[in-house]
């Protein structure tokens, strides 16, 4: 029955790879994709990973490569796929064994064997798993998690989901939840060990004072960030620090909040000048403190979400349990923000709205945290 099934799978996949081809040309227009296509769908540059019988990580994005971290670090001489160029971008900083996944219609004689393949989240790709169980790994679903809002789709494909389950060894699942979900889709061997992306909190290397006022940090900013940060803040409000995410923007960023502060007559002074909170604003141009004044603040409005950069991590703002105010571009961050509870993610004109009642906002939760050391041990059991 599975190998009817596998066949017709991947009749299907040569058809729809075939219908897509004129949008895939279409896109490579776009020097977002110049590399990721090619490499995807035409195995352009794209060869079998040269490390054979070795560990091999998949993830999709920025985020779940994020978290892999510590596993990659345990498994030094391990393989690395991704599908989103931000994952790329973060995984070469692991590792040179790092590949493009490619269409499921390559799978069959792109992948060689391999020790293991361990895979995040809902990356549920059938040709991935069937290939790689048949060429002899063992396969791992980790960080396995199904929301609410997208078990009801999952439900209506219950009956595609087994195909997929039937070539997983062992899933690694989130919560007690996700193992009836997971179980009910047709996962067995399930083992609930907590969020992996919450394995590695947030440290403080030094230790500030608490103010008796809000304290309004703005961390990791970008360009055109400070400035509607600065028209929506009123003193009022609290104090407020600001963080900006490149060092090379100091100077720059500097300018504009002494104008800012100059014609609306606030105190003002430079971090690497003085290490207090006693001005209305102050401008942190040092490196590396950033959770350290997260540890103290009431309120952190998250940069790189008001422009189209991303977002931020917000899990070290909600580990500290600090009101998370967010812009809607949080495309680079949405696995970290699926972390926490109680976040306020907003448009740009809201800013000033938000921060007049922030005594109001409720405090973020963040999920529980996981641990990687089951997964350690089994990988180092195969």
């Amino acid at each position: 029955m599975l190998s009817l099934f596998s066949f017709f799978y991947y009749i299907l996949a040569i058809i729809v790879y075939i219908i897509a081809l004129p949008l895939i040309l279409f896109k490579l227009k776009n020097k977002k994709y110049q590399v990721a296509i090619p490499a995807k769908f035409f195995l352009k540059n794209n060869p079998k990973f040269d490390n054979k019988n070795k560990v091999w990580f998949h993830s999709c994005s920025m985020g779940e490569t994020v978290a892999l971290k510590p596993l990659i670090e345990e498994f030094a001489d391990c393989n690395l796929s991704v599908i989103t160029n931000t994952g790329f971008e973060e995984a070469s900083k692991h590792t040179n064994n790092v590949r493009y996944l490619p269409y499921e219609i390559f799978l069959p004689f792109w992948i060689n064997r391999q020790k293991a393949l361990v895979v995040m989240e809902a990356e549920l790709w059938f040709m991935l798993f069937l290939c790689a169980k048949r060429k002899g790994a063992k396969t791992f679903l980790i960080n396995a998690r199904i929301s609410d809002k997208s078990y009801n789709s999952y439900k209506k494909m219950r009956w595609f989901y087994k195909f997929i389950f039937k070539n997983i060894d062992k899933v690694f699942a989130q919560s007690e939840i996700d193992k009836q979900r997971l179980s009910y889709l047709g996962a067995k061997n399930i083992e609930v060990i907590g969020n992996i992306k919450l394995a590695q909190l947030p440290k403080i290397t030094k230790k500030f004072e608490k103010i008796s006022e809000t304290l309004i940090t703005a961390g990791s900013t970008h360009e055109n960030e400070e400035e509607l940060i600065l028209n929506s803040y009123d003193r009022k409000f609290g104090k407020l620090v600001i963080v900006p995410r490149h060092p090379e923007r100091f100077e720059k960023v500097n300018e504009l909040i002494n104008d800012y502060c100059h014609k609306n007559i606030l105190t003002y002074h430079r971090f690497s000048q003085q290490e207090d909170f006693n001005s209305d604003i102050i401008l942190v141009d040092k490196m590396g403190e950033l959770n350290n004044i997260y540890a103290i603040s009431d309120v952190v409005i998250l940069g790189g979400a008001f422009e189209k950069i991303g977002g931020h991590n917000p899990v070290e703002p909600a580990f500290f349990g600090c009101k998370i105010i967010s812009g809607k571009e949080i495309f680079n961050q949405k696995s970290l923000f699926e972390c926490i509870d109680n976040y306020y993610i907003i448009e740009n004109s809201q800013l000033k709205q938000y921060l007049s009642k922030c005594d109001e906002l409720e405090k973020p939760k963040l999920a529980k945290a996981g641990s990687i050391e089951p997964i350690i041990k089994e990988l180092k059991n195969v």
